[in-house]
């Protein structure tokens, strides 16, 4: 029998008062949490700690895209705080990738290292303003495919991107899509989104969902509704 899908929820705050809130009312049973570049820069390691002490597998959200050597270093010693998942910027290049994986492998039980495609936020529109002529398509299959050349386990894409990107994988080739929204979910500053289900449905492996439990009236029991509802058999 499959594993059943856990949703990942992102811990869109500023501080750690707020995101013990959040916390404390979810179940590590249906859920993983993600922790972003706002809070981990105002509260640090010891919130990653306060996580896993509540049986929480933490997603370090932190794009890193520098010189290879920076990102070697700073994968390295996000591994270290025994974290389940990191990432880096495709962008960044194969030898950029290459050494964030060497640094994860330094860890004594690494995390998953996957990359950024192309961002949810993004449109052909904004590709053209940074100078990529190619559409956006053909740019995150691109990027897909140099991630997966270097070794890494998997990316990180709009869910709409699973449906040309599915047949250029392997089944052990991750999809992780953030812009998961409910039905009738205000999208926010995500362009490219998909509801739960739908995401599944199309091959994601694991979803990203921020506002639509953490700003709901009830987080747990709306993370209760998009746990079952994606594991329905």
């Amino acid at each position: 029998m499959a594993a059943a899908h856990k949703v990942t929820v992102a811990l869109d705050y500023a501080n750690l008062a707020d995101a013990k809130s959040l916390v404390s009312q979810l179940n590590p049973e249906h859920c993983n949490l993600k922790v972003g570049k706002e809070l981990f820069t105002a509260t640090g390691p010891a919130l990653i700690e306060y996580l896993h002490s509540k049986n929480f597998k933490v997603f370090l959200d932190l794009k890193f895209h520098d010189i290879p050597t920076t990102v070697k270093k700073a994968c390295e010693a996000a591994s270290h705080l025994g974290v389940w998942m990191i990432n880096v910027h495709a962008s960044g290049g194969s030898m950029m990738l290459e050494a964030a994986l060497e640094g994860v492998n330094k860890a004594k039980q690494s995390p998953l290292l996957i990359a950024v495609t192309v961002l949810t936020s993004m449109e052909q529109k904004t590709l053209e303003e940074i100078g990529v002529s190619r559409n956006l398509e053909d740019q995150v299959l691109r990027l897909a495919k140099l991630t997966e050349k270097s070794g890494l386990s998997g990316i990180v894409c709009s869910a709409k991107d699973l449906s040309f990107l599915k047949n250029h994988f392997n089944s052990s080739f991750l999809f992780v899509t953030p812009g998961i929204r409910m039905t009738d979910d205000v999208a926010n500053d995500q362009i490219r989104t998909m509801t739960p289900s739908e995401a599944i449905k199309a091959g994601s492996s694991h979803l990203v969902i921020g506002r639509p439990i953490t700003q709901s009236e009830n987080p747990s029991k709306t993370l209760e509704k998009i746990y079952l509802e994606i594991n329905q058999s």
